[in-house]
């Protein structure tokens, strides 16, 4: 027997004016925030590196066969700073600070700035770094899990984007070893 919908309007109403101080994070709330907090703070600095060997190998990458991976390396950029900007703003949402600060922003990072110089290399420190992040999202997805979907809806969709990055790195070094 299917429980039918039921939701206490008044009940409601009076545990929302309660609180207030936390924001969005209300009394139903299924996660720990704070932890919720640290956990995606590692998310973000992981994005911002990415967003910053990115841009480098953008910058840097050079040769005849150079362009393409150039081209993908800046759209990669943007859209890794794209996700870091929503990280921030779902830790801000959780009562949470973003951590910017660029003390420690490598050891907080799941992934690595790298030394790469040449398009191979650059091409394979950004493969290493995506299969990183794809390994890392889905183990905070399990985590999030029900206890928060919000959370966990933001982290696939961030998922399904570095798949495709770890895609488009796989079939870069295919082309550029001649595989």
């Amino acid at each position: 027997m299917i429980k039918p919908f039921s939701s206490d309007i008044p009940e409601l109403r009076r545990r929302a004016a309660e609180h207030l101080e936390d924001g969005a994070v209300t009394d139903n709330y299924g996660g720990d925030a704070k932890q919720s907090v640290e956990i995606l703070q590692t998310a973000l600095a992981s994005e911002i590196v990415c967003v910053l060997r990115y841009t480098m190998h953008a910058i840097a990458a050079t040769g005849l066969t150079s362009d393409g991976p150039k081209e993908e390396f800046v759209q990669h950029a943007a859209q890794e700073q794209q996700h870091m900007m929503q990280l921030a703003e779902r830790i801000n949402q959780l009562g949470g600070r973003p951590n910017f600060n660029p003390k420690g922003l490598a050891g907080r990072a799941a992934s690595q700035y790298g030394d790469a110089v040449t398009v191979i290399e650059m091409i394979r420190e950004n493969l290493v770094a995506e299969r990183i992040a794809v390994a890392h999202y889905r183990e905070m997805i399990a985590y999030f899990a029900d206890k928060d979907p919000t959370t966990r809806a933001l982290l696939e969709s961030i998922l399904a984007v570095e798949e495709e990055h770890a895609n488009d790195m796989h079939d870069l070094l295919t082309t550029h070893q001649g595989k």
